[in-house]
């Protein structure tokens, strides 16, 4: 974690991509456990974290916004999907072509993220050019 206003974003995106990788964890935790009797599938929660820790004033800033964020509380939560529906009758809730959806869409979505941060590092060396 860099010290500078200069890296608000850059920070904040770190965050996000720490919370994609732990999700990605976490589903590939689930395919592997998709045989397992009594498994409950497991999910990060991240995206909720973020937009409260970004606030709801509509009259401020993305900039002062993201500067304001306390990076300290903004990491993903992982939880345990303990839905009352199973798919099978050993107890198990994890759907397969669920989680591969959800595996294939995390990635793009980390993909995105750590393309943002790099754009970002590349527009601070032209500022310093």
């Amino acid at each position: 974690m860099i010290q500078t206003n200069a890296f608000d974003y850059i920070n904040v995106l770190d965050r996000a991509a720490d919370a994609a990788w732990q999700r990605n964890e976490a589903i590939s935790n689930n395919i592997a456990n998709v045989d397992t009797p009594g498994y409950k599938r497991q999910d990060v929660a991240f995206e909720s974290v973020l937009q409260q820790a970004l606030g709801n004033n509509r009259y401020e800033s993305m900039d002062d916004k993201v500067a304001n964020v306390n990076l300290g509380r903004l990491r993903g939560r992982a939880y345990v999907d303990y839905a009352n529906y199973s798919y099978r009758l050993d107890g198990n809730n994890v759907d397969i072509e669920n989680e591969n959806v959800m595996l294939a869409e995390n990635q793009l979505k980390y993909q995105g993220l750590i393309s943002s941060i790099n754009q970002e590092f590349t527009n601070l060396q032209t500022v310093m050019k």
